[in-house]
């Protein structure tokens, strides 16, 4: 039996300045969109990214990847949804779907990938209590 992954969910209205003169939202801002889920998903687990970096540890991105389906536009209300889809011992990937709040209409799926450094910049495992955590 597969577990269910956590799914965070968050939600805010498109800002004016992230859009462009027609009012539609410029592809840059989803990957900020995808960011916002994943302090919100860290946030919905119990902690953040701010008690992460505290530890000693960074995630860096070092894979992006969207798929457009629909153009959001300025002050549409738009959902976020983040989980966890891959985690190993130094490395993970969340998944996300914006989707229009009131209508559920797919907006952009994607995913980020991410590696656990320290101070100095080195790769290193992500401290197992932290892979429980994320995944638990």
């Amino acid at each position: 039996m597969e577990k269910i992954p956590f799914v965070a969910e968050t939600s805010f209205h498109v800002r004016y300045a992230e859009t462009d003169a027609m009012g539609i939202v410029h592809h840059a801002a989803y990957i900020v969109y995808f960011e916002e889920g994943r302090s919100h998903y860290m946030r919905e687990r119990g902690s953040s990214y701010a008690e992460f970096e505290k530890g000693g540890q960074y995630m860096a991105v070092t894979e992006v990847h969207a798929r457009y389906v629909r153009a959001a536009r300025y002050d549409q209300k738009i959902r976020i949804r983040c989980w966890v889809e891959q985690i190993r011992s130094r490395g993970l990937t969340f998944q996300y779907e914006l989707a229009d709040y009131d209508t559920g209409d797919l907006l952009v799926t994607g995913t980020s990938k991410h590696i656990c450094l320290d101070k100095e910049g080195h790769v290193i495992k992500f401290p197992a209590e932290w892979q429980a955590w994320l995944v638990g």
